[in-house]
């Protein structure tokens, strides 16, 4: 029996009827895929992942946060379901039908996950007719990104051969435990949580004390802060329909992007085509604040030891998006800019060692608050947090198998909340990158012009870093020419 951490208890504050606190996605498999051979499959590899086969139970009156146990009564039914996708089977089709599964939210007494399999993917292009979708939700109390990439490569073969897995073993499971028993645990725990405190505040003070160095000694720009976002239609209320929707884009093509400023990463370039799509889809509505959009950027605490371990271990960057400036070369290279200093600062501090104030939340007073907040609309009241959360997730580099079915394209989903109605989750795979945002109904109904801006935005950078490479080129070969000339 586990407690939740303070960090995953969050996304149990949070979640209500309009706000479903899972993350998952949509899968595309090649080729004819049964049912029941999926299930066959799942049921022969989902002991090897304990957290799928646990559920939450609570501690009376929520005087403390509920515990992980394992479910004497887990049953594969009750997590998945299959659907066929109306005629005529297209992408349109499959994304309404996400949209749909991702409004809803998991059901607290059984293990926090479901898949639906998705039958009748007949007319997308480059996927073969008669293949599969698979469409996931998996509670973000349970994972946060790296550990859901972790769960899918359990469930992933290099080769289309299934790998052996070992025999499932009822061996150190757990009763449920009774009410006695659980508020005696929490006692306990409910004594030792102060005893941090202590720790917890010198750990405050030493990174307040290296940022206060950073910015006056070494000279570098002080972090963007919460709440420094400017306002906009993206953080209001949410309400419960999900819009969703996926831009793939080739992977080498978005890793030659980097050509376009110098010391840019991969994810520098995701950021960069998002602004694009976001300062075009806000300036056509009329809607683009004056002050940059400010993106939170998930960045992982997770150490090699626990790779595989589940539950949330992350931190943040609160990153400038400069969606106030319009040539996207310029835009480009402030990003880069932003998130250089962003990440000196999070070097410097320990971020990991400061998400234990977490640990220190009432439970019960948490989830109070998160109702008010949302039943008097305060997020209307303030300026945001950050505007958007755009997170991105390694996957694997060559392709995988499901059942001896090759994934074709992974594309991800994560919770919006009221005060910030769209989240980006980018996926790498193979040679394809998936940039799915995910939004509600009244904050982005046209999420599939977003996606289409998304796309198009990468063209535009693309076409922008090529002259910039051609026409240094052309520099270069002049300056050659006359060097020699002169000689």
């Amino acid at each position: 029996m586990e407690a939740l951490s303070g960090l995953d208890a969050t996304f149990l504050y949070l979640e209500s009827d309009t706000v479903p606190m899972h993350i998952g996605g949509v899968a595309i498999l090649s080729g004819t895929l049964s049912f029941e051979d999926f299930k066959q499959f799942l049921l022969e590899r989902v002991h090897t992942v304990p957290r799928l086969r646990q559920k939450l139970v609570s501690v009376i009156e929520n005087v403390d946060r509920p515990y992980w146990v394992d479910d004497p009564d887990f049953d594969i039914n009750n997590h998945i379901s299959t659907q066929h996708l109306p005629s005529p089977g297209g992408w349109a089709e499959l994304r309404l039908l996400a949209g749909d599964v991702f409004s809803g939210q998991i059901e607290r007494s059984k293990p926090l996950w479901e898949f639906v399999f998705v039958s009748g993917v007949d007319n997308i292009a480059q996927v073969p007719k008669g293949s599969v979708a698979l469409i996931s939700k998996i509670h973000h109390a349970g994972f946060d990104g790296k550990s859901g990439a972790d769960l899918m490569s359990m469930l992933f073969d290099l080769s289309p051969k299934p790998s052996p897995v070992p025999a499932a073993s009822d061996t150190g499971r757990y009763d449920v435990p009774g009410a006695l028993g659980l508020i005696g645990r929490s006692a306990v725990e409910l004594v030792k949580r102060p005893a941090k405190l202590p720790g917890l505040i010198w750990d405050a003070g030493k990174a307040a004390l290296k940022a206060s160095y950073l910015t006056r000694i070494e000279g570098l720009r002080a972090p963007t802060l919460p709440f420094s976002a400017p306002k906009s239609i993206l953080n209001q209320p949410v309400d419960r329909q999900r819009q969703w929707d996926s831009a793939v884009l080739e992977l080498h093509r978005v890793k030659a992007l980097r050509k376009g400023v110098k010391g840019s990463s991969l994810n520098d370039a995701v950021l960069a085509i998002c602004a694009g799509a976001l300062r075009r889809y806000l300036q056509e509505k009329g809607e683009l604040p004056d002050e940059p959009l400010v993106a939170m950027v998930p960045v992982s605490t997770r150490t090699d030891d626990e790779k595989n371990a589940m539950g949330n271990q992350v931190s943040a960057m609160y990153v400038q998006l400069a969606t106030d400036i319009d040539d996207p070369i310029a835009r480009f290279k402030q990003i880069v800019a932003n998130t250089q200093a962003e990440k000196q600062y999070q070097n410097a501090l320990d971020a990991r060692s400061l998400m234990g104030f977490a640990e220190l939340i009432p439970f019960g007073l948490a989830g109070v608050a998160s109702r008010f907040y949302a039943k008097y609309a305060l997020a209307k009241r303030h300026k945001p947090f950050f505007n958007l959360v755009i997170t991105n997730v390694p996957g694997p580099p060559v392709p995988v198998y499901l059942s001896g079915h090759q994934l074709l394209v992974n594309m991800g989903t994560a919770p919006v909340y009221d005060g910030m109605g769209l989240i980006v989750p980018v996926f790498s795979y193979a040679n394809t990158i998936s940039i799915s945002p995910t939004s509600t109904a009244n904050i982005m109904p046209d999420i599939n012009l977003f996606a289409r801006y998304l796309r198009e935005s990468a063209l535009e950078l693309e076409q922008a870093v090529e002259q910039k490479v051609s026409a240094y080129a052309a520099l270069n070969a002049l300056i050659s020419d006359k060097e020699q000339h002169f000689e």
